[in-house]
């Protein structure tokens, strides 16, 4: 039986960018319409010609080789042609294959916010796609609002998406644009349009304010829609958008859908899905969210001691798809609810060969709950647990040994006589019989301490050079102002690798200067230095 297609819309550069604290530059627009091509899907939605500059520059040339580049803008106005309306001639002009007209579907939208008749909306409609038609343009009619107007006035909805494909759209798209309907809503009524237009011009575009925005998608495929919008990472304004890098691999690794429905992303593409959706968080400067299904760095963790022993006797107890189906990898967290499967778990993935029954896997075991207990955790901390663990089994070197060092942080006086804060780092470090003292000031004590660190470490110095702080995560428990504190730093070596360390210490300095001088130590090991 062959499998119908179905057809995958991004529109992470247009609706996506409207999420808070969101502001693509050219560049990253480039950069993200590239790797959505490769990736596979269909269309890819640069934004809004004619809108702003950024987006009518960016419509200056095609920016994609395999998926049809589609430009997004509003319906002709009411009063005046679609050949004499400014909007639509920015559309005509961006070097587009497809032009997507958003277009009010909710009889009180039409009144209230258009201030027109529901007929001149109507004509507004219909003239719109022909007119790009008759220029040699695909056109795509968005209904805004459609789920709500057509619970208000479903014949009023109707109209307006059969009007659409009378005047030659290619596809009309059901928005759910307030992202308020449920799955059985959103089934139901689709299958209800699908009566009307057929579901090889039908699709949807969910929003997901209740959480929903994946299920309604999948509820509009299952009645009838074979066109699906979302985004990467589900970004879009207030909740976002239906997440696309959940419903690619849902779509290709589920037997419900895989065996009635192909998409353009292969298996093959699948598998660097992880690295696209982090690809995205970086160029946004964004921690990716650890907790996001099938790419996040615990979507195939696993804490507790019971549980690790049944993923190594069998992955399938926990894990519902094969991690390096979509480029992500089992991890079995080390923490004060770990077993000694956890720990031989964790020890075979670091490639660290241990018997099971070695007694330092349980002194390893315990001095990991010790630790935890006095706040330490190491389930974001991979770095810091293998040092621990193959300092237990004597294979890490002393490489220097601190002898002091100070932060002082100062309050001087600036040229407009306003008080202004300095700091500053100074560091007494031993390598290999050499002592060396370095000095750095800094935004801030960590960051001076940091600084004055990797400044000067002897025959070692070219094997740090290329560190980079990625991140710094700090944590306060257990108290009030005399509170223990805990932190998490992240490094990268200016390439793919990262790795992360953790200090805890009732003085952050302290405690960031355990979790430095960790990075360090991991460096210098991962670099075979002896």
């Amino acid at each position: 039986m062959a499998r119908e297609r179905v057809v995958l819309f991004d529109t992470t550069l247009r609706d996506g960018a409207q999420t808070t604290g969101v502001d693509f530059s050219l560049d990253d627009k480039r950069h993200i319409a590239r790797l959505l091509d490769e990736l596979g899907v269909d269309y890819v939605e640069g934004g809004y010609p004619g809108a702003n500059p950024l987006d009518t520059e960016f419509f200056g040339k095609k920016r994609t080789k395999s998926a049809r580049f589609a430009a997004f803008g509003m319906t002709k106005r009411a009063g005046r042609s679609a050949a004499n309306d400014p909007g639509v001639a920015a559309l005509m002009e961006a070097k587009a294959d497809t032009i997507v007209f958003v277009a009010k579907t909710w009889d009180y939208h039409v009144r209230v916010a258009l201030g027109c008749t529901l007929d001149e909306n109507l004509d507004s409609i219909s003239d719109s796609i022909r007119y790009a038609a008759a220029n040699g343009r695909e056109a795509v009619l968005d209904c805004e609002h459609f789920f709500d107007g057509y619970k208000a006035n479903p014949e009023y909805a109707l109209r307006c998406a059969t009007a659409a494909l009378a005047a030659g759209a290619r596809w009309i798209v059901l928005c759910d644009t307030n992202g308020g309907s449920l799955p059985h809503e959103v089934e139901r009524i689709v299958g209800e349009v699908a009566a009307r237009v057929p579901g090889a011009n039908l699709g949807i575009h969910t929003h997901n304010d209740t959480e929903n925005a994946v299920a309604n998608s999948l509820a509009a495929l299952r009645a009838g829609a074979r066109h699906i919008q979302g985004t990467l990472n589900g970004l879009g304004e207030r909740c976002g958008n239906a997440n696309l890098v959940s419903i690619i691999p849902t779509l290709l690794l589920k037997p419900e859908y895989a065996e009635r429905f192909e998409i353009g992303v292969t298996l093959e593409k699948l598998a660097g899905l992880s690295k696209i959706s982090h690809t995205l968080d970086e160029l946004l400067n964004r921690a990716p969210n650890r907790h996001a299904p099938y790419v996040g760095a615990s979507a195939f963790a696993t804490k507790a001691g019971i549980h690790a022993s049944a993923v190594v006797k069998d992955p399938r107890t926990y894990e519902h798809v094969p991690p390096e189906s979509v480029g992500n990898s089992r991890r079995v967290l080390v923490s004060d609810q770990a077993g000694k499967s956890n720990i031989l778990s964790e020890l075979e993935r670091l490639g660290v060969p241990v018997g099971k029954d070695d007694p330092r896997v349980g002194r390893i075991l315990d001095e990991i709950k010790e630790k935890e207990a006095l706040g330490y955790a190491y389930e974001g901390a991979d770095a810091s647990f293998e040092l621990l663990a193959r300092r237990a089994l004597g294979e890490v070197p002393r490489y220097f040994d601190i002898e002091r060092f100070r932060v002082n942080v100062e309050y001087l006086t600036d040229a407009a006589g306003e008080l202004a804060s300095m700091s500053e780092a100074v560091v007494k470090v031993v390598v290999d019989g050499e002592t060396l003292i370095s000095a750095a000031e800094g935004n801030g004590p960590v960051n001076a301490l940091d600084l004055a660190l990797r400044k000067d470490l002897g025959k070692y110095q070219k094997l740090i050079e290329k560190m980079v702080l990625k991140d710094y995560r700090v944590r306060v428990f257990q108290g009030g102002t005399d509170a223990v504190t805990r932190v998490l730093v992240e490094f990268g070596d200016g390439g793919d690798e990262t790795w992360s360390t953790v200090g805890v210490s009732a003085n952050i300095i302290d405690a960031s200067f355990q979790a430095l001088t960790d990075a360090i130590t991991y460096r210098l090991y991962k670099s075979g230095a002896r």
